[in-house]
């Protein structure tokens, strides 16, 4: 999470808060027309008008409660189709991440240009190393020419007084995919074809432009009905919410809501251990020259795009979240799942259509702490009451990057202590493909590989509350305490061949 970016913060979660006070309250949805007004009165703080920011705050509402972006263009209530957001079956309409595009600043692409620190020296590096000519010295003072230059950036390296910058969109600089074009307008444009909804652009778009859907309004519509619902906690959870939600309180914290009960999703990191272990020792090297870990959909779905010659090469075990959500169905049957965890891109898996049965909802931790606020929860006051469903320290360090493989080394020496299970990790989806470009050419042959699109893991996803150093701590801590420390000795391991 980019704290820099406080002001888009402060808006976003505002919007998760009200449409959930809206959801719980009930009765005449219309008043969701209200919300854009309740929330920015008086003169613009953000934008040249009120106006403006107000109908940028209703695109936002529309896409927490799972309704379609609109264009400028289109003249219609914020309100306009959510009978149909209301039911409790509803699934994400494609595209998850979307562009405001009335909100997008149309920034400059990826380009070199001269500042006013240029002092016109004598030796004109820039211009003699420049492979293009496409540098020309007017008035004393260096100009790029746009048309000629390939974006080198030999001059930038050798300009004695740093007067030379580079500028990239920020939205596209955090994108690994290389998914954000533009339109006819200059503004940012997202390729589906390429796009993971890792959600990076989201967290990185200092104009607060991109968003993505939202079923916060559909799992309080649930809560409210006759099903019984279960949350399911990604291992990133701990000191999201500060010190007082923890694995002792969060089981509270959650029936105030309106839960029934929480799982771990650790429970099903185990498992998924277990698993990928096996497959690394029946297929590598003997049938695989290296596997690739699952859990990361953004990183498997990458490799899958990028690299479709190694689609295999990913492992095959069912994710930690899938798991889960399967060993709770077993024990309630008819329930609903709700995946609470800091990824836009679970919200992609779960839409598929062979996981739409175990998971029925995602929320990411922004989206419930909306949820909290909505309802008033007083973290002071909640009972502890620590969680069953034993999980080990390697299956909770799955929130950091470099844990999943090691949960899974750990568990293939316990196997066959004589196995060799060499590892390599990455974080970033850039990284993740110069990872896989390497495997490409023979260099982790027989290796473990671990793809993590977010960088330093789960703990920096789009969705996370609290920043990911504080959150690697505090996964830290919470193994420290778990006195079970591999995956292979969990108690459900004896219920995986039911979950298949």
């Amino acid at each position: 999470m980019l704290d820099s970016y406080a002001s888009i913060i402060k808006i976003r979660r505002k919007v998760f808060e009200e449409v959930a006070r809206l959801a719980y309250e009930g009765g005449d949805y219309s008043r969701i027309e209200e919300i854009p007004y309740q929330m920015l009165r008086g003169q613009a703080k953000y934008r040249e008008s009120i106006f403006l920011e107000r109908a940028i705050v209703a695109e936002r509402i529309r896409l927490a409660i799972g309704l379609p972006v609109r264009s400028a263009d289109e003249h219609e209530p914020i309100s306009k189709g959510i009978e149909g957001a209301i039911k409790t079956e509803r699934f994400y309409e494609p595209p998850l991440v979307n562009v405001i595009d009335f909100a997008c600043n149309a920034c400059p692409q990826n380009s070199y240009f001269v500042t006013d620190t240029c002092v016109g020296c004598l030796a004109n590096p820039c211009a003699n190393v420049c492979p293009k000519d496409a540098i020309r010295i007017v008035n004393g003072r260096s100009i790029i020419d746009q048309n000629k230059c390939i974006k080198c950036g030999r001059c930038k390296d050798v300009c004695p007084y740093g007067a030379i910058v580079h500028r990239e969109r920020p939205c596209e600089k955090a994108c690994g995919m290389d998914a954000i074009e533009s339109d006819e307008h200059g503004r940012a444009k997202i390729n589906y074809d390429k796009c993971v909804s890792c959600g990076m652009c989201i967290v990185n778009c200092p104009f607060g432009a991109i968003a993505d859907k939202s079923q916060l309004f559909q799992v309080i519509q649930t809560i409210k009905s006759e099903y019984e619902v279960y949350a399911i906690m990604a291992p990133a959870f701990v000191g999201q919410f500060g010190p007082k939600v923890n694995l002792k309180t969060i089981d509270d914290a959650m029936s105030k809501l309106g839960f029934n009960g929480v799982y771990e999703v650790s429970i099903g990191a185990d498992l998924c251990t277990i698993e990928e272990a096996q497959d690394f020792l029946d297929n590598v090297p003997s049938k695989l020259k290296f596997m690739g870990t699952s859990c990361c959909p953004s990183w498997s779905v990458m490799a899958k795009k990028e690299f479709p010659e190694f689609k295999d090469n990913i492992s095959m075990a069912l994710t930690p979240m899938v798991l889960t959500a399967r060993l709770v169905k077993k024990e309630h049957p008819n329930c609903k799942i709700v995946f609470v965890g800091p990824c836009s891109a679970k919200k992609l898996e779960a839409s598929r259509k062979s996981v739409r049965s175990d998971v029925d909802f995602v929320l990411t931790f922004e989206e419930l702490m909306g949820m909290f606020i909505a309802k008033n929860v007083d973290f002071n006051t909640l009972t502890e009451k620590p969680l069953k469903n034993e999980t080990s320290a390697d299956g909770r360090g799955f929130a950091v990057s470099g844990g999943v493989a090691q949960a899974v080394v750990n568990v293939i020496k316990r196997i066959d202590p004589t196995k060799d299970a060499k590892v390599e990790s990455a974080q970033g989806l850039r990284n993740c493909k110069k990872l896989l470009q390497m495997a490409k050419a023979g260099k982790y042959d027989g290796y473990l590989l671990e793809g993590m699109a977010c960088p330093l893991g789960c703990v920096s996803g789009a969705g996370t509350i609290a920043t990911s150093t504080k959150t690697k701590a505090m996964v830290e801590v919470s193994k420290r305490e778990t006195p079970l420390k591999n995956c292979i000795d969990s108690k459900y391991k004896d219920k995986l061949d039911l979950l298949d």
